[in-house]
């Protein structure tokens, strides 16, 4: 009984000890997963095998996984990245880190595609992705600028130095005279509206750079046909952060900048323009009554206003992010928030926004089905600064101060005798910014909601449903008081807008994809259905004087355009052997904006794919990691850039001044407007060929791609005969033309040690555009207007023209003395006539470059990161339109009774006129640019807290490097006038994950 009593006591405390150890063997795992090149991975997916704890990395790349216990297998994911793996017995709290090896050249790399993804290796199409590992650094405001400079045959302009302005976006240059040449930009499914939205910078200022993960770049037709209508441009497709496994994960966020003026127009001094006018003593600008000459040096002033000084100022910025994502029963979410307010240089320049963006991924049915939801919302605030100001600037007179005693608001302004404004003078430019109040609001909402799922009975075949929506209004009101020189005419103004803009969608298709082991095949088939309604309402208000009369009154309250295209569907590709993939899509699409007979349009694609590196005699290379050749051909179309109802015959309103007086009573009246019922759709055909290649173990790789594309049946306004129609101009389906390209990128890791580790990128692109056509029926000397300049009326510099690039230029062929300085006025006759005649224009050149470069590099060593990226155009030209306009006599000493400042080209012409089409203003404008430069420290785990910490350092708009003496030799319209700069920013980040 004793020795019983003792062994039940033994059980009880062996059972006790066993307790204790087993309590003892629980613990954390924290630590950090790194690249290659130990750059920390934010969003990397830390999963303990075979259960559903996990986590998700912070923006530091940091982990903890809390309250493990026993034998546990850790699995590092991270996209583009081997899957790293690690048993181990938990022994209390641990530290372990992962270092993930990239995939061979990524090759495993699920990519994001149209209506599906599918694996690098298997692309048949030329496809490119950047994701958030790789984005530009610092002040970051609009989507655009992430990627700037990082995919060849990707060209992305900032428009402007405006404070969330546009970017003008070109995958491989366009291939459209007067439709839209703009890519479709599609966000987790949603397709994104084109259009403006009103008062707001631009549509993309809306979205929060912050919540993006990838940029998918889809360029040949057989990536992009399978959107139809929609993608004769590219097409890119943006991926968001989502919520991963594992406990909540906060990350925030914190830019703060300083943006600079990096360069004014080089003009005039005041003490020039002393100079000048005293070197002119007699030179006047008519008489007085007494018949006595009114000289220009009584005009002249003793200030030094910079008046350029005067209208810029050091602009700050903080852009604000927090974030929270994780799992909560069984649902990964992420949740985010973003605050931005960004100063223009430009005086009361101002934009403000705020986003908040929620993610939903839950799963039923034994993960059968998978649901994915996504909304996103932005409130922006805007005071737009008059831009007017910055030709003033340029032009005003630096002799006169920026105030003076008078009924304008006390700015100086330039007077008649009677002391009314002068109407052929600039005003002042600091009271054209002070003096009106333009504010704006922009309210944005886009999501969608996709179900996808998974058949019990046939797991390989997936329905997907997707719902979503794009939804936005826009208001805005502007004052200018009674006194104000700018609106003297009209004695102020007070106006209001307002436009609301409807897009919802719904898209259902089924997706196959089955491995034929027995046959060493695989099929992925897609077929669906898409319909797509969209419509567009701009309100009218009456315009006010600032005195509350009434000035324009709107003949309706509102006008609204609607837009609806209905799809159909498919794609099928199949593999054999994993070596040779064969690809095929069809997509049927009918637009409202064209007739009946005309409605639908087909675009068929087709590729064919070689994986070269799985054949037997590559087997063994040393030297070779991947090799892969593809072939593609496509037809895409384009509806975008016309009008919703161009095909219809219709009546427009006159305007009030306009109306028939009838027996003392003033009638309205309704005119016909031009028409063609004939409008189709506008197709490109496109050709491309590409290599893949991988050498070095994937330490080296890239691509080669060779493209041609063919635009037929162009959507083009033309001239037509008086009598044809309601015009003499009419947008219709006339010409051709072509485009012949090619594309080169590389990467190399130079360096890939534990401490140290370099990385280079460089991509190359050459587009060479033609006309080919502009008339129904054969004329090789047709040109149709593409571009006028300002100062002169009726001068057109740029014409679209059979056999040149649309845009060049159509000028004058200038003489030149002895001496290297123009002659004014006179021109080379090129037809060799006896006559100087518009007969002996001739096409000189166009802002199209004759090749692109791309530059990127990163360095890190221990904690530090280097990165730098730079871009480069070649053989681009730019019209000096600030010389043309400005730099002349007859501008400084003007006859209007005022002097004007001038660019310092001056000098070297010393024009009496306007000389607004000699060749002469057309310069090189090939540039280097250094888009940024960066540096970060990352601290890593802070004490006890759990946090981790990242600096940064940043540099945008480094510098240029240019023979063009202008402002910036970068321009998407070929045009150098009025340009608001593009600053030069100095941002300072944290980055906090806990």
């Amino acid at each position: 009984m004793k020795k019983s009593y003792m062994i039940k006591h033994a059980l009880l405390l062996l059972l006790f000890l066993v307790a204790i150890r087993v309590h003892g063997q629980s613990g954390d795992i924290s630590g950090k997963v790194v690249d290659e090149n130990d750059a920390p991975l934010p969003g990397a997916s830390v999963t303990v095998m075979q259960t559903n704890k996990g986590t998700v990395t912070d923006a530091n790349g940091n982990f903890r996984l809390v309250g493990l216990s026993g034998n546990v297998s850790l699995a590092v994911n991270f996209i583009g990245y081997e899957t790293a793996t690690r048993n181990l017995t938990v022994k209390g709290d641990q530290q372990i880190n992962f270092k993930l090896k990239p995939s061979a050249t990524q090759l495993n790399e699920l990519v994001v595609i149209g209506y599906g993804s599918t694996e690098r290796k298997n692309l048949t199409g030329a496809v490119s992705t950047v994701t958030s590992k790789d984005f530009r650094q610092g002040t970051i405001t609009t989507p655009a600028e992430l990627i700037q400079g990082k995919v060849a045959g990707v060209s992305i302009i900032q428009n402007s130095g405006q404070p969330g302005g546009a970017s003008t976006i070109r995958i491989r240059g366009g291939a459209s005279l007067n439709a839209s040449n703009d890519p479709l930009i599609v966000v987790d499914g949603v397709p994104l509206s084109g259009n403006s939205i009103g008062n707001a910078p631009s549509p993309l200022s809306l979205v929060n750079p912050n919540d993006i993960e990838t940029f998918t770049v889809l360029k040949d037709a057989n990536a992009t046909a399978i959107y139809g209508s929609r993608a004769s441009n590219g097409v890119i497709l943006i991926t968001t952060k989502k919520g991963t496994a594992g406990k909540a994960r906060v990350s925030v966020s914190s830019n703060n900048s300083v943006a600079t003026v990096a360069k004014k127009v080089d003009i005039l001094t005041a003490d020039e323009i002393r100079a000048y006018v005293a070197d002119n003593p007699g030179a006047n600008y008519g008489t007085d009554g007494n018949n006595n000459p009114l000289l220009f040096s009584d005009l002249v002033g003793t200030a030094n206003t910079d008046w350029q000084d005067e209208i810029y100022r050091s602009a700050f910025t903080t852009d604000n992010n927090l974030s929270v994502s994780g799992t909560t029963k069984g649902v990964p979410y992420r949740i985010s928030g973003n605050y931005l307010s960004q100063q223009g240089l430009l005086l009361t320049d101002n934009f403000r926004r705020g986003t908040a963006n929620i993610g939903l991924s839950p799963s039923f049915f034994d993960k059968h089905l998978k649901v994915d939801l996504n909304l996103k919302g932005a409130l922006t605030k805007s005071h737009f600064a008059n831009e007017g100001a910055i030709g003033a600037a340029i032009q005003f007179d630096p002799t006169q101060p920026v105030h003076a005693t008078n009924a304008f608001g006390n700015y100086f302004e330039w007077l008649r005798s009677d002391g009314s404004v002068n109407p052929n003078a600039p005003r002042n430019p600091l009271g054209l910014l002070e003096l009106r109040d333009n504010n704006g609001k922009a309210k944005r909402s886009f999501g969608n909601v996709s179900f996808d799922y998974s058949f019990h009975f046939l797991p390989e075949l997936h329905a997907n449903l997707n719902l979503g929506y794009d939804v936005s209004e826009g208001t805005g009101h502007i004052t200018v008081p009674t006194f104000a020189a700018q609106a003297i005419g009209t004695l102020g103004e007070i106006s209001q807008s307002r436009n609301t803009e409807s897009n919802k969608f719904s898209e259902f298709y089924f997706s196959y994809n089955h491995n034929f082991t027995d046959i060493k095949s695989n099929i992925a088939a897609t077929a669906g259905y898409g319909y797509y309604d969209n419509s567009k309402t701009t309100y009218f208000f009456e315009r006010y004087k600032g005195t509350g009369e009434v000035l324009t009154t709107p003949k309706f309250p509102y006008a609204t355009d609607r837009d609806k295209l209905l799809s159909y569907y498919g794609r099928l590709v199949y593999t054999l052997n994993d070596k040779y993939i064969l690809s095929g899509t069809l997509r049927a699409d009918a637009s409202s904006k064209f007739a009946p007979e005309n409605r639908w349009g087909y675009f068929p694609s087709v590729a064919f794919t070689w994986r070269a590196i799985s054949e037997s005699f590559l087997a063994n290379s040393q030297s070779l990691s991947d090799l892969k050749l593809r072939l593609s051909y496509g037809l895409t179309g384009n509806k975008d850039g016309i009008g919703y109802t161009d095909y219809l015959s219709k009546y427009y309103a006159n305007t009030n001044n306009g109306q028939y007086n009838v027996g003392g009573t003033y009638y309205d009246y309704y005119s016909p407007a031009r028409y063609d019922p004939d409008l189709r759709w506008e197709s490109t055909n496109t050709y491309n060929v590409g290599v893949d290649y991988g050498f070095l173990k994937g330490r080296l790789y890239g691509s080669l791609d060779a493209y041609y594309k063919e635009t037929k049946d162009l959507l083009s306004t033309v001239n037509i005969p008086v009598g044809t129609n309601f015009s003499n101009l009419l947008t219709t389906n006339v010409g051709n033309m072509e485009v012949r390209g090619f594309e080169a990128n590389i990467n190399f890791k130079a360096i890939a040690t534990e401490k140290q580790n370099w990385d280079l990128g460089l991509n190359l692109a050459v587009n060479k555009r033609k006309v080919t056509n502009l008339t129904l029926s054969p004329d090789p000397g047709s040109r149709v207007s593409a571009g006028d300049i300002t100062g002169g009326t009726g001068i057109t510099l740029k014409y679209n023209a059979v056999n040149y690039i649309p845009g060049s230029f159509f000028v004058y062929k200038q003489v030149y003395d002895q001496a290297g300085k123009p002659v004014e006025g006179l021109y080379a006759d090129l037809n060799h006539d006896g006559v100087v005649n518009t007969d002996d224009q001739y096409f000189y050149k166009s802002p199209d470059p004759a090749f692109t470069l791309g530059f990127n590099t990163s360095y890190s060593i221990n904690k530090w990161t280097v990165r730098t990226s730079l871009r480069a155009n070649v053989g681009n030209y730019i019209y000096d339109n600030v010389s043309s306009n400005f730099g002349v006599r007859s501008n400084i000493l003007s006859p209007s009774g005022l002097i004007n400042n001038a660019g310092v080209d001056f000098r070297n012409t010393n024009f009496q006129n306007n000389q607004f089409l000699s060749d002469y203003y057309i310069k090189n404008a090939s540039f280097l640019k250094m888009d940024n430069l960066g540096i970060s420290y990352d601290f890593g785990k802070l004490g006890a807290t759990g946090a981790n910490l990242s600096l940064s350092a940043n540099c945008q708009n480094v510098f240029t490097i240019s023979n063009y003496k202008g402002l910036d030799p970068e321009s998407t319209s070929g045009i150098d006038y009025n340009l608001y700069p593009r600053p030069r920013t100095f941002t300072l980040g944290l980055n906090l994950g806990f």
